[in-house]
């Protein structure tokens, strides 16, 4: 036990120290317009040079702050979350692998390095994932692992094909970047929808939250997810003036409606909070597709502090309801955990946007900026209903869980009095709180005219209004009128389904794909391949042994013939001569 105290102790105070030193050289690097990379090479192959590329900017330096600031937290929160697991130890040593990863990632602008992160993101999330080792689990961990190895070959392309430009390094050569690579930014582009789950790549990210809840805090809010944005931001100058926006945008517009709508059926609360990611995730890249890089960062930043906080709450409530996820089996939480109430109602508002919280420093400027660019009806009418539906179930889940009636049975003992998992809440509050205005300050010091009329000014305000109200009231309605949905059976069944996004992902699709992926191996790998290349091979070098084998066997025939065969010889050449 003592054990298990110090090392999530330790991992508290060496996180927050580096995070508040990257924070300290990211205000430095943004004052001073400083820019540092540091390039190892490795070798030469082809005049392209081999290198190891780390670049340390004000963007990387905010990223890295914020992530090990996360961690910090997160692995203070499992200290108490998971101290009942035999596998405890093992828990902390993959979340540290994946920060590790995460942050091998942040730092590189090499195609080639970026792979050390990349991969690792991979690979450790599908650990993390099955953790459990259940057949839940593994299903879900097979899912997220395939549709992420698209992005990853994706990424090992756009390498080859870069070997044209002479160089990996995407911040030097990015620029330099014309209408012949535009496959390389279809890769990219490709790369970054599979790693934040956006159309058709969506089915993982709900599934994943199979994993413990403390890694969906870290892993499936401000880290994995996001990898895609943070890729797509870095890439942001290759993009301008492109074709693949406009693709991106519609992409990313749908996305974030899908899950919106999605949430507002759904009744595991961990793939509601899922969903929301989804859709924030939509808002990011759309944003970015827009062409403003620095809006998808700002809000990238803000929402992994709340998401994060929501994940947290979620937690401390399924670990205090013994395991249950279920909103229906909640209800009036708010009398027996007022701390986690109030630090879920903080996390929720943020992400519907009231005004001074976090959220909507972000959120506002983003939809605000969205209005009043040069974008078509479709995208606006999606901004806009996936702004009102994400307001819809976040009153949805407050009125199931911290209010509403009470359904907890014979669970009326729960509290939330455990020290070691509220204080990581408390901290992510109060930096949720002021992030969204010191960021604002830090990033934006210059003000900018947003020239909107009246009624798209208020247009977000009114959308906040209307949809709790409309959240609230159809649910206060559902309690007595719970089977009216079976009117609407195939309707409710599509919309809260994500569109059979997982059935399409996990059934059909990929069972023929797999089909055809046999029949390949057998026909090439275990088939002529085989019978051509090693095997027959093989086979013929053992046939050759044994002739050369048997004719050196100590036969008299043999060695008679043989002999009387170069004495002829001899006297032939005898005779020429």
């Amino acid at each position: 036990m003592v054990w298990k105290f110090s090392m999530h102790l330790m991992s508290l105070i060496f996180l927050s120290l580096s995070s508040l030193i990257c924070l300290s050289m990211s205000l430095l690097s943004l004052q001073g317009s400083l820019s540092n990379v540091i390039e190892w090479e490795l070798f030469s192959l082809n005049s392209s040079l081999i290198v190891v590329t780390l670049v340390f900017d004000w963007i990387s330096f905010m990223f890295l702050s914020l992530i090990l600031f996360i961690s910090s937290m997160v692995l203070f929160y499992s200290g108490s979350y998971m101290k009942g697991d035999k596998n405890y130890n093992r828990f902390m040593y993959l979340v540290i692998a994946f920060v590790i990863s995460m942050n091998a990632l942040i730092v590189s602008p090499n195609m080639i390095s970026i792979l050390l992160g990349w991969d690792g993101l991979g690979l450790i999330s599908y650990a993390l994932v099955i953790f459990y080792q259940n057949e839940k689990s593994a299903n879900a961990g097979m899912l997220t692992i395939l549709s992420n190895r698209v992005g990853d070959v994706a990424i090992l392309l756009s390498i080859a094909l870069f070997f044209m430009m002479g160089g990996w390094n995407f911040l030097s050569w990015g620029m330099y970047m014309g209408d012949n690579m535009v496959l390389v930014k279809v890769l990219v582009v490709v790369a970054a929808m599979t790693k934040s789950a956006q159309i058709p790549f969506s089915a993982w990210l709900p599934a994943a939250m199979a994993a413990p809840t403390p890694v969906s805090a870290l892993v499936h809010s401000s880290t994995l997810v996001t990898a895609g944005v943070y890729l797509l931001i870095r890439f942001s100058m290759v993009f301008e003036d492109s074709t693949l926006q406009s693709g991106l945008l519609i992409v990313s517009c749908s996305t974030m409606f899908m899950a919106g709508l999605g949430a507002n059926f759904e009744y595991d609360l961990k793939k509601i909070i899922a969903l929301s990611t989804l859709s924030q995730l939509g808002v990011m890249l759309s944003i970015l597709a827009l062409g403003f890089s620095n809006l998808a960062f700002f809000h990238l930043l803000t929402h992994a502090l709340f998401k994060a906080l929501l994940f947290l709450c979620a937690g401390v409530m399924i670990h205090n309801l013994k395991d249950y996820q279920d909103i229906r089996m909640m209800g009036s939480l708010v009398s027996n955990m007022p701390l986690t109430s109030a630090c879920m109602n903080l996390s929720n508002l943020s992400l519907c946007g009231m005004p001074f919280m976090s959220g909507f420093y972000s959120k506002d400027l983003i939809l605000e900026v969205a209005f009043m660019s040069n974008i078509n009806f479709i995208s606006f009418m999606m901004y806009v209903l996936a702004t009102g539906l994400t307001v819809s179930y976040t009153f949805r889940l407050i009125y199931y869980s911290l209010t509403g009636l009470s359904n907890l049975s014979t669970m009326s003992c729960v509290g939330d009095e455990e020290n070691i998992m509220t204080s990581p809440m408390f901290l992510l509050g109060l930096v949720s709180i002021l992030s969204g205005a010191s960021l604002s300050w830090i990033m934006f010091p210059e003000s900018h005219l947003i020239c909107l009329s009246f009624f798209f000014k208020v247009l977000v305000m009114m959308l906040m209004i209307v949809g709790a109200s409309v959240g609230y009231i159809i649910n206060t309605m559902g309690v007595s009128n719970e089977l009216s949905s079976i009117k609407y059976y195939h309707s409710s069944g599509f919309m809260g389904s994500m569109w059979y996004l997982p059935y399409l992902s996990s059934l059909d699709l990929s069972s023929q794909v797999l089909k055809l992926g046999k029949g390949c191996e057998m026909l090439m790998d275990k088939g002529w391949s085989e019978f051509i290349g090693a095997q027959g091979g093989y086979n013929l070098i053992l046939k050759s042994i044994y002739w050369v084998q048997s004719s050196q066997d100590n036969m008299l025939k043999v060695y008679m013939k043989s002999f009387f065969l170069w004495i002829i010889m001899m006297i032939l050449l005898l005779i020429w001569v």
